[in-house]
């Protein structure tokens, strides 16, 4: 989760991500739709470039001038993103409900977010969960969560392999 956060975990980097979900690419445009300094756009865009979640395309009508484009690692994020604004519409939106809303592009209805469920079918909660170290714990987190992947690996299940692009 830190280092999740220290790609997308400030509110700057997160209006960015909603504008490129919208379909902005160039910087003047998120300069506009946020209100954000530039000096803090480009910083945040050099951050996500470095960190593969966006590439810098060149536009050929405009030598000097770049688009903002997704990578596939940044169009990942959007469900974690489409989670986040739920939660934001069901607790902080004004009466009258949110701004936007996503739509289906093929059925033109809105998206349905799809509830968690435990492997028994039941809706998930907070107390349906056991948090166990993973394979890439650390031995702090091995110590503190107890059962790791070996454990797993007896009980008969395997662990998901990581979707992290290897170099």
């Amino acid at each position: 989760m830190a280092r999740a956060m220290e790609v997308v975990g400030d509110r700057w980097s997160i209006l960015i991500l909603r504008e490129a979900y919208y379909g902005v690419k160039r910087f003047d445009e998120f300069e506009y739709y946020i209100g954000i300094a530039p000096n803090i756009l480009s910083t945040r865009l050099k951050k996500f470039v470095d960190a593969g979640v966006m590439t810098r395309v060149p536009l050929p009508e405009h030598a000097g001038r770049y688009e903002y484009v997704l990578t596939e690692k940044g169009r990942d994020f959007f469900p974690a993103y489409l989670a986040l604004k739920k939660w934001g519409d069901d607790w902080l939106a004004e009466p009258a409900g949110p701004q936007v809303v996503f739509r289906d592009r093929a059925a033109g209805r809105p998206i349905e977010y799809p509830e968690l469920r435990t492997t028994s079918g039941k809706p998930l909660r907070l107390e349906d969960v056991e948090v166990v170290a993973g394979a890439g714990a650390v031995p702090f987190n091995r110590k503190r969560f107890g059962g790791d992947i070996a454990d797993r690996a007896a009980a008969g299940t395997k662990a998901p392999a990581s979707r992290r692009k290897r170099k």
